[in-house]
Formats: structure tokens, C-alpha cells, sequence
């Protein structure tokens, strides 16, 4: 069963990044950085979605997110499904932080359960029949609008919306253009996918 190996951001400054990245969620190794001068201006297309246990540990993680510099797109809040917020880091990658439950079961913690890298795709049952013919396996579907992969072994799961969706979701215009400024490395690849999402041989990913 092929799955994600790695997560590469594309960045202008990866030290700043990883800065970021370590400082507001903790995750040092979980998500790569590679310097890129590639423009980029809008909506990149995917995003970084972190779920976890309960509403105190959405607050903990937004509020340390933006003591790191990151701007707010939807503060944390209930909604129908649970409790979440969304922030934008310095260097343009969207994050979501989320919870399925609505009330605190014990202390606020930093403790993630699950990164989904959620791809906004124009046609998700065309890119679904894409990914499934390179190994990945379903593990939710949800008609045209929104299909889960299994992740294995990997700390990241893959997951697909449609890009208007996604875009309404985390509160930001679906318009944008350049490059997605994101590399996935996986033993699936290399290709590219539909929406121009690159994905490359898992040991070029490995590769500092």
C-alpha cells in the first residue's frame, strides 16, 4: 500500500519556517522545509490540517501559533462537527487545528493525533480514481466531496476536497496562482498529480 513518506513546504526562509513550525505546534521532524524562490500569490491549494483531542488543546496550540507569528483566518470555535480555528504561518502555509469533541475531558496539552494534508482538487472523484491507480488505498469516501486515504505507517494522511470547499472552510479566497510550494514524497512517485500537486520518489525526499 503506497502512502506518504514526507511533506516538504517550499519556502522562502526554511529556518523562519521551521522556527514556526517547532515553536506553535512542536512538530521538528513530522514536516520538511526546502528554500524555493517560487512565487506564489493567494490560495496555495492544500492545507495542513492537525486534529486533536479536545477544544483546550485547539486554544493551546492557535494561541502559541500566533504568539509565533502567524495571522488568524477563523478563530477557534464551535461549529456542527466540533471545535476548531484556523491560522496562516508567516511563510503562507495554511494550518487548521480541530477537534470532533465539544468539551474538555482533562488539561490543555500539545499533543497531536493526526496531520491530514488536504489537497483542494477540482474533480475529487477524477483525482481519486487518479491516486487509486498509484496504490493509495480509500479509506473514507464521501461522494464528490471529500475522500480519505489510509495512512499506514506514515504520520501524515492524505486526504482530498474539492478546492472551492476547502477554500470556504478555512476562510480564504479560492483564487491564487503560481506554484502549490509543496513537494510529497511517497514511494507512489514521482508524478504529478491533476491539480499540479508534485509528488516525488520517497528517496529524493530523503535527501537533505
Amino acid at each position: 500500500m503506497a502512502s506518504i513518506e514526507t511533506v516538504t513546504l517550499e519556502v522562502a526562509d526554511p529556518t523562519a519556517a521551521h522556527r514556526f513550525c517547532t515553536t506553535a505546534f512542536g512538530l521538528d521532524t513530522q514536516v520538511r522545509l526546502r528554500a524555493s524562490e517560487t512565487s506564489t500569490t493567494g490560495f496555495r491549494g492544500f492545507v495542513l490540517a492537525l486534529t486533536v483531542s479536545q477544544p483546550a488543546t485547539v486554544n493551546n496550540l492557535i494561541d502559541a501559533a500566533l504568539d509565533a507569528g502567524a495571522t488568524s483566518l477563523k478563530p477557534a470555535a464551535k461549529s456542527l462537527w466540533g471545535y476548531g480555528g484556523v491560522v496562516q504561518a508567516p511563510d503562507g502555509t495554511v494550518w487548521k487545528v480541530a477537534t470532533s469533541a465539544k468539551k474538555d475531558t482533562g488539561p490543555a496539552t500539545r499533543q497531536i493525533d493526526d496531520i491530514v494534508l488536504l489537497l483542494g482538487v477540482t474533480d475529487v472523484v477524477a483525482s481519486k480514481r487518479f491516486y487509486t491507480d498509484r496504490g493509495l488505498t480509500v479509506a473514507k469516501s464521501f461522494s464528490r466531496v471529500y475522500v480519505e486515504f489510509a495512512a499506514g505507517a506514515s504520520p501524515v494522511k492524505l486526504a482530498l476536497y474539492r478546492r472551492r470547499a476547502l477554500a470556504k472552510d478555512v476562510g480564504v479566497s479560492p483564487d491564487g496562482t503560481g506554484s502549490h510550494g509543496l513537494a510529497i514524497g511517497s514511494d507512489a512517485g514521482p508524478f504529478t498529480d491533476p491539480d499540479g500537486f508534485a509528488w516525488e520518489a520517497a528517496s529524493l525526499a530523503h535527501t537533505p
